[in-house]
């Protein structure tokens, strides 16, 4: 029996760390451009799904399903699918396989089918699997969210609880290639319950990593709150990125309260001063079109990457409603004409990226050249 890998620009590292899953009960994931037999597998998440659907719905061979969107809208995604595998996919994936070629009807916890589904019952040891093996990948260090902010995906996906690969294993594998890179959804926190830093832990990973590391950077990023003298002197100290990657997201302490980021706007701009002092460009996220946020609010977010540019650069997009989330359901309103004017002069200046009109841009434009 053949297995298939759908390829997806956004879905490379998922494929590398399934990939490398699948290879530990004898799997081979074959990756393909397009549908095949026996079984073809897809991660999608709530951007790019649209684009794939009808691929999936028309396939001549079994589709399974996992990814982001699949674990927010399975009943919607089962429509279309033969399998959806909800959650994380390291354990389920495997096992599904081993059950469709035994002729069996895939009933296992955690796979949806068109008349049956069981939620998983555990959670994805991150040591037990490898971070990748023959398609590289970014080595993942931490899973889980303690926070619950309204627009994001990642607790409903991976938890409240954060998870940690230790630190040899991380080592194991980051060691290999002249560069190191993690995934993680908050680079400081590793080590730690996500709520009370353990920068002793992360010092010690470090010191044990033996090339170019890029820590609290692409493809992950660092809270502002975590942000200090002590944790910008591991990066100062230890690695070779010259930036840090950090969320603000709104200028409104209003906002951020609802939305529980669990950080004031003065703590991102401190944490932007900070960097600056210690010689580190801060990248800095915002979000402007929250479908609460008033006038005066969305000028307070203007004004904040007003400041913030100062220091540092800017990422700026529209609003996502995305599925699974606090805020599905919801749509972006509509931005101030000043806050289009801001982020223009901004972007043509060089100190902003991102798109604040269209939201959908930045991420179909790879796929539809």
């Amino acid at each position: 029996m053949q297995v298939n890998w759908r390829e997806i620009p956004a879905a490379r590292n998922s494929f590398a760390v399934l990939g490398a899953a699948c290879e530990k009960t004898g799997w081979h994931l074959y990756p393909v451009a397009r549908p095949a037999p026996d079984i073809t597998c897809y991660s999608l998440n709530s951007i790019n799904e649209r684009l794939y659907r009808d691929e999936i719905a028309d396939a001549d061979c079994i589709t399974i399903v996992g990814g982001p969107h699949a674990t927010a809208c399975w009943p919607e995604v089962a429509v279309y699918a033969d399998y959806v595998v909800v959650g994380e996919g390291e354990y389920t994936l495997p096992r599904l396989l081993s059950e469709i070629e035994a002729g069996r009807d895939g009933h296992i916890p955690g796979v949806v089918t068109r008349d049956w589904y069981e939620p998983a019952k555990s959670s994805v040891r991150l040591d037990a699997y490898p971070a990748f093996s023959l398609v590289k990948g970014y080595v993942e260090i931490s899973r889980g969210c303690p926070f619950a902010c309204g627009y994001c995906q990642t607790p409903q996906i991976f938890g409240h609880c954060m998870r940690h690969r230790s630190i040899d294993e991380i080592a194991r594998y980051a060691n290999r290639y002249g560069q190191a890179r993690f995934v993680t959804p908050n680079a400081f926190a590793y080590g730690s319950d996500g709520l009370h830093p353990r920068f002793d832990k992360i010092g010690h990973l470090l010191r044990k990593l033996d090339h170019e590391i890029f820590f609290g950077t692409f493809p992950s990023e660092v809270r502002p709150e975590f942000i200090c003298e002590e944790s910008l002197a591991l990066i100062t100290d230890y690695c070779t990125n010259t930036k840090l990657h950090f969320g603000a997201q709104s200028g409104s302490d209003a906002i951020l309260s609802r939305l529980h980021r669990g950080h004031t706007i003065a703590e991102a701009i401190r944490a932007a001063e900070l960097c600056l002092d210690t010689g580190i460009t801060p990248i800095v996220d915002f979000i402007v079109g929250f479908p609460y946020e008033t006038d005066e609010e969305q000028r307070e977010t203007v004004a904040a990457i007003q400041e913030v540019a100062r220091m540092g650069k800017i990422h700026v997009h529209r609003f996502i409603p995305l599925p699974g989330t606090p805020l599905a359901g919801t749509r972006a309103r509509s931005l101030l004409s000043e806050t289009e004017k801001v982020c223009g002069d901004l972007a043509l200046g060089g100190k902003l990226t991102g798109s604040w009109n269209e939201p959908e841009i930045r991420f179909f434009r790879r796929y539809l050249k």
